[in-house]
């Protein structure tokens, strides 16, 4: 607790899973933190009533990543209700199952527009806000799982836009980062497992010299890590936090 204290962040798809552990961390951590949702407006009251049951701060805002407008909204009000901007995490994504063969323009548009133009610009903007220290997160994936091919090619074009960012923004004292979960238990998870997550979990677990699925908590801590002090001299790298599924 303490490390990020005085500090302002902002966590782009926050009400669930990854994103949400992300909050909570950050705001024990001591940090301010504004996050975004996009329709589950329940999902983000409690996140807001977890941080503050511990004494911290958490900033629901309603916007959709896909969206320039939404994304212009969101800024506005970092710029109205935060004081200044430290930390960002780029998290809010989409991953819907479907075959290259499948696959409309349509998917295509939205994967591109929430996944990786999203992120863009969110870091454009936040390289406006952005002073000497400052933390730019981006939760990344990969693999080459059928039925899949939108999402990790969108997030292929992540990890390239993370590592050009480090370079143009490290001038200014500002780092860059990736991070790749493994398997991690969670909402999204079960549901693309479906009647098949016993198997799935067991697949994943045996491949894992951790042996065990990871935890939103786990990548949350990642994050912590390269946001807060101790993460200073780390930009431009993709950190893979899969317990060692991934090396």
């Amino acid at each position: 607790m303490g490390t990020l204290e005085n500090k302002t962040a902002l966590v782009t798809g926050g009400s669930r899973g990854i994103g949400r552990a992300i909050v909570v961390r950050l705001a024990r951590d001591g940090a301010t933190v504004m996050f975004s949702f996009k329709q589950d407006q329940a999902a983000a009251e409690d996140v807001v009533a977890e941080v503050e049951a511990f004494g911290g701060r958490a900033i629901a805002v309603r916007a959709d990543q896909g969206r320039m407008a939404d994304l212009k909204h969101l800024f506005g009000e970092v710029d109205r209700r935060l004081d200044g901007l430290d930390v960002v995490v780029n998290n809010a994504a989409v991953n819907p199952m479907g075959s290259i063969c499948d696959a409309s323009e349509g998917d295509f548009d939205e994967v591109m527009a929430i996944n990786t133009k999203g992120p863009f610009f969110v870091m454009q903007a936040a390289a406006e806000r952005l002073g000497e220290g400052g933390r730019i997160v981006n939760i990344s994936s990969s693999g080459a799982v059928p039925g899949l091919a939108l999402y990790f090619a969108s997030k292929a074009a992540l990890e390239a836009i993370t590592a050009v960012a480090a370079r143009e923004f490290g001038p200014r004292g500002i780092t860059v980062n990736s991070v790749t979960p493994g398997a991690t238990d969670t909402d999204t998870m079960r549901a693309a497992a479906g009647e098949h997550l016993e198997q799935a979990v067991e697949h994943v677990v045996s491949m894992t010299p951790l042996q065990r699925l990871g935890r939103p908590e786990d990548i949350a801590n990642v994050v912590a890590f390269l946001a807060g002090p101790d993460g200073q001299w780390v930009t431009g790298q993709n950190l893979r936090a899969s317990g060692g599924l991934m090396v």
